[in-house]
């Protein structure tokens, strides 16, 4: 005989289960399709002229995760409204995630035109520029897929290497494996620095209409030079709470007020 109450019992219980499993599938997917229409008014705003709106709805979507491509359109929504300090500080956040995106370059040039200062950047020795422009190929993900792929084809290479019977294809292994594998180790390096770029972050944009760079962390220090909004320095000390040594591009340094600057 069918024992009705314990039977209900596991029928309850299996209906609760039922309904804790679909609350975690559909719980995620309302997530996700909300953000996808937030997203899409965000750009939908921006399209049909009202900047700020599109404004309000990337801040709100950054505060779920950083894109390059979410402050590239804050950047560019920030532009439109004639506000070059914020379309510069979201060029530079846009672009330290996505290094080897060209819009994202050009539009920060477009903006960092419009700014007061003209800063001419210090001499480098070329190999330093090409290093540097070999690490922005790519973002750490980028050389993350392509450390994996390179390690995949030394694999093959060095398996090609060892079970052919034939000397050329022998030789296309050995020589290809090393190489694949001294693109591994690169790519790692890259990768690496990359992502101590984004933990570390040393750049940012000045945010007060004009500051006053003084010579030690004091208002009543000495005034070294004037900087305007929009400028990009580089911080050097950031042991102080109220105070920040900067740097900037031409090799003048110098400190300011913490609240008169972001961080990129």
């Amino acid at each position: 005989m069918i024992n009705v109450g314990k039977f209900m019992k596991m029928y309850n219980i299996r209906r609760c289960m039922m309904v804790i499993s679909l609350s975690f599938i559909i719980y995620p997917l309302s997530i996700i399709h909300a953000s996808a229409q937030t997203k899409a008014e965000a750009d939908s705003a921006y399209v049909r002229g009202e900047f700020q709106k599109a404004i309000k709805d990337y801040e709100a979507l950054l505060k779920n995760g950083a894109s390059a491509d979410l402050y590239y359109n804050l950047g560019n929504a920030y532009y439109r409204t004639e506000n070059i300090t914020k379309a510069v500080l979201n060029y530079e956040r846009a672009l330290l995630l996505s290094p080897s995106d060209r819009d994202i370059r050009f539009n920060l040039q477009m903006a960092r035109s419009k700014t007061i200062d003209k800063i001419t950047p210090e001499q480098e020795m070329f190999f330093i520029t090409w290093y540097r422009s070999l690490i922005n190929l790519a973002s750490v993900d980028g050389w993350a897929r392509t450390a994996l792929i390179s390690l995949a084809l030394a694999v093959i290479l060095a398996l090609l290497y060892l079970f052919s019977d034939r000397i050329w294809l022998r030789k296309v292994g050995f020589f290809g494996a090393i190489f694949m594998i001294a693109v591994f180790i690169l790519s790692n390096v890259f990768a690496h620095q990359q992502k101590e770029l984004l933990v570390n972050r040393s750049g940012a944009i000045v945010t007060a209409g004009s500051v006053a760079v003084k010579s030690t962390p004091d208002k009543k220090g000495t005034d070294l030079f004037v900087i305007h909004e929009g400028t990009k320095v580089t911080i050097t000390d950031a042991s102080m709470k109220e105070w920040k040594g900067i740097r900037l591009a031409d090799g003048k340094e110098g400190w300011i007020e913490t609240k008169q600057i972001e961080l990129i």
